[in-house]
C-alpha cells in the first residue's frame, strides 16, 4: 500500500516577501493587544506567538544572524542600565538576608529544574535554565548559548512570569486599592540624547565584539552587560535604549526563537504542560513560604516580602511596588536584581552540574 503523500504546510509556498509582512502585521496586531491588557512582556510574547504559529505552518524565512546578534547587545544594555548603585547600599545594609533569601530561591529552583528533568518531561539543562527565576529574556539567551533548548526553555520561563506577574498583581490588589494609579505613558519616539544613545551604540558594538574575540558563552548578550555595567555603574555613563528600538530588539528575538519551532515540538510542550505549570505553582509557593518567613521571623511588611520574593517578572514586580505606598520598592527591587545576578554567575555551573547529577 503506497503512503497517502502529505500536502504541504500552507505557508510553505507563500513568497518570503509575504510572509514577512505576515508576520510583522501579525506581531503589531497582536503585541499591540497584550500590551492593552496590560501582560507582561507583551513586545517579546506577542512576536514570539505569532511566530510560532507561523512556523509551525511551514513558514521558510529567518531572521538574519546579524539582526539577532545585534538585538541580543541592545538585551545586554538594557540590563546593563537597569542596575543602580542605589541597591548596593540597600544590601549591605542587610546583605545576609538579601543573600540568604535569593540564595535559597534559586535551589528550589534548580532542584524544581532537576526533578522535572528526572521526570524525563524536558532534557536536564533545558529543565534547569527554564526554571531559573531571573530575568526570562536573559536567561533564554544564556540557555541557547549552553546547548539548551532555547525553545522550550523560553516556553517555561514566559508562561512563568505571566503567572507570576498576574499572580503578584492579584495578591497586590487585596493589600491595596491600585485601582487610582496609572502606568506612565510609554513615549515610543523620544527625542534623541545623542551622547546617551551613542555610548549605548558603543557599548553594544565594543562589548559584543568584545564578547566574540574572548569567546565566552552568550558573547553579544554577556559582552555588552558588563562592559555596560562597567560604563554605567563605573563611570556614571547613561545609555539611552527608546522605546521604539526595545521593540525592535524584542521582536527580533521573539521571532528568532518562534520561527524555530515545529509541530513535534509544539506537541512535545503541550504533553509538558502539566508537569511545568505544577513546577511553577511550586516554585511560587516555596517563594510564598520564604515572604512568610521574612514577614514573621524578620518583621519584614508582608507585600514587601511578598513582592521581593515572587520568582521572575522583575519589570512588572518593579511596577506593582511602585503603585502600592506601603511596599518597600528598594528592599523588591535590591532582592530581585541580586537573584538575577547570582543566576547570570552561577546558572551555567548549575545546569552542568545538574546535567551531570542526571546521568549518574
Amino acid at each position: 500500500m503506497k503512503p497517502v503523500p502529505q500536502s504541504p504546510a500552507p505557508l510553505a509556498v507563500v513568497k518570503p516577501w509575504q510572509q514577512w509582512i505576515l508576520l510583522l502585521g501579525c506581531s503589531v496586531l497582536v503585541a499591540g493587544a497584550l500590551e492593552f491588557v496590560h501582560l507582561p512582556a507583551a513586545l517579546l510574547v506577542g512576536p514570539m506567538l505569532v511566530a510560532i504559529v507561523i512556523g509551525s505552518n511551514g513558514a521558510t524565512v529567518r531572521v538574519p544572524k546579524a539582526l539577532f546578534v545585534s538585538a541580543q547587545a541592545l538585551i545586554g544594555c538594557l540590563v546593563a542600565s537597569s542596575i543602580s548603585t542605589g541597591v548596593f547600599g540597600v544590601f549591605f545594609a542587610e546583605w545576609p538576608l538579601f543573600l540568604g533569601a535569593a540564595v535559597a530561591t534559586v535551589a528550589a529552583s534548580s532542584f524544581l529544574g532537576w526533578f522535572i528533568s528526572r521526570l524525563k518531561v524536558l532534557p536536564g539543562t533545558t529543565a534547569v535554565w527554564g526554571s531559573a527565576p531571573g530575568a526570562a529574556t536573559a536567561m533564554v539567551l544564556m540557555a541557547d548559548a549552553f546547548g539548551a533548548d532555547a525553545r522550550l526553555v523560553a516556553f517555561m520561563q514566559y508562561l512563568r512570569v505571566i503567572l507570576v506577574s498576574v499572580t503578584a498583581a492579584i495578591v497586590a490588589r487585596l493589600w491595596v486599592d491600585t485601582s487610582g494609579v496609572e502606568q506612565a505613558a510609554v513615549v515610543w519616539f523620544p527625542a534623541i540624547d545623542w551622547p546617551a544613545f551613542g555610548a549605548m551604540l558603543a557599548v553594544a558594538v565594543g562589548g559584543g565584539t568584545l564578547g566574540h574575540l574572548l569567546r565566552i558563552p552568550s558573547p553579544y548578550f554577556v559582552g555588552a552587560m558588563v562592559v555596560g555595567a562597567i560604563v554605567h555603574l563605573g563611570f556614571g555613563v547613561e545609555m539611552q535604549l527608546p522605546e521604539w528600538l526595545l521593540a525592535t530588539g524584542y521582536a527580533l528575538v521573539g521571532w528568532s526563537i518562534g520561527l524555530s519551532f515545529t509541530r513535534p515540538i509544539l506537541r512535545h510542550a503541550a504533553r509538558a504542560l502539566p508537569q511545568v505549570v505544577g513546577s511553577i505553582a511550586a516554585l511560587m509557593a516555596f517563594c510564598g513560604l520564604l515572604a512568610w518567613g521574612l514577614h514573621h521571623l524578620l518583621g519584614v511588611d508582608p507585600l514587601t516580602a511578598y513582592l521581593a520574593t515572587s520568582p521572575g517578572g522583575m519589570d512588572s514586580i518593579a511596577i506593582i511596588a511602585a503603585a502600592a505606598d506601603n511596599v518597600d520598592l528598594s528592599f523588591v527591587l535590591t532582592l530581585q536584581m541580586l537573584r538575577f545576578l547570582i543566576v547570570l554567575l552561577f546558572g551555567p555551573a548549575l545546569a552542568r552540574l545538574v546535567a551531570r547529577a542526571i546521568r549518574e
